[in-house]
């Protein structure tokens, strides 16, 4: 068995994927260096080092097998951070090139194809979910922000999302578990790793004078709309599950 170690990164997962075919490993095992605890002093160790040549090689050759859009799912896959993520990319791209003519994503009697399907709409669930409860502050320098910290890593997935609807405004939204976040500041929308996590105690010195209005504001008018004979609590769960309530400032 070869334990292939890598930098966790997409280009790093698909370079390791590329290694795979290119030493000709039969049985792998494939983990994020972050993640990776060796137990068996014995096993042989395959540093990946991210190459994006090799990554690009396997990206068109799955563009030409299953799509963009199976390529998208891959994506979805790795930003899960399920513990088989990496193994199930492996499964998916070995099956494109075993059956190069077939659409092996839609394949649901192969259990590997059928686990990429459900991780994938649990992934979609989040996204959207998470388009949905985002709550923006805004911050003494005019910047609006919003924290978040979902189960998947999805901010990949939500940069365009926000980008087209808020063109006028500067934002950033802030992965609390993930310790990164994306920065819109009217021209560019980047990716941004600061080297420390936020400090929740502090972050609300930083509110523009008029956000602490708003806020109350905004819980007056949610508690004055509401009708208490018609409060249906599971029915209100069900839509706005309790996890999602931290980002809701009607519910602070």
């Amino acid at each position: 068995m070869i334990t292939m170690i890598y930098d966790g990164s997409f280009d790093g997962i698909l370079t390791a994927v590329f290694e795979v075919f290119e030493y000709r490993y039969k049985e792998v095992e494939i983990f994020r260096k972050s993640h990776f605890h060796q137990k068996n002093i014995f096993a042989e160790i395959h540093e990946v080092v991210t190459q994006n040549d090799k990554s690009e090689r396997v990206l068109n050759k799955l563009e030409d097998n299953i799509g963009k859009s199976g390529i998208h799912k891959l994506l979805k896959v790795f930003l899960s951070e399920e513990a088989e993520s990496e193994q199930l990319i492996l499964s998916a791209v070995q099956q494109s090139i075993k059956h190069p003519m077939e659409n092996i994503l839609e394949n649901y009697a192969d259990r590997d194809i059928l686990k990429i399907s459900k991780i994938c709409k649990s992934v979609d669930r989040e996204r959207h979910r998470m388009t949905a409860f985002v709550r923006f502050e805004k911050m003494l320098d005019g910047v609006f922000f919003a924290k978040i910290d979902p189960d998947f890593d999805v901010l990949p997935l939500i940069r365009k999302h926000f980008k087209d609807r808020y063109q006028d405004q500067k934002w950033m939204i802030y992965d609390l578990r993930r310790n990164y976040g994306i920065l819109y500041d009217l021209e560019n929308c980047d990716f941004f790793y600061p080297d420390e996590k936020l400090d929740l105690n502090k972050y609300h010195e930083k509110f523009h004078d008029d956000e602490n209005r708003y806020q109350t504001l905004w819980q007056r008018y949610f508690t004055k709309t509401n009708i208490v004979e018609r409060k249906n609590l599971k029915l209100h769960i069900q839509h706005v599950p309790k996890r999602y309530w931290k980002y809701l400032t009607e519910k602070w």
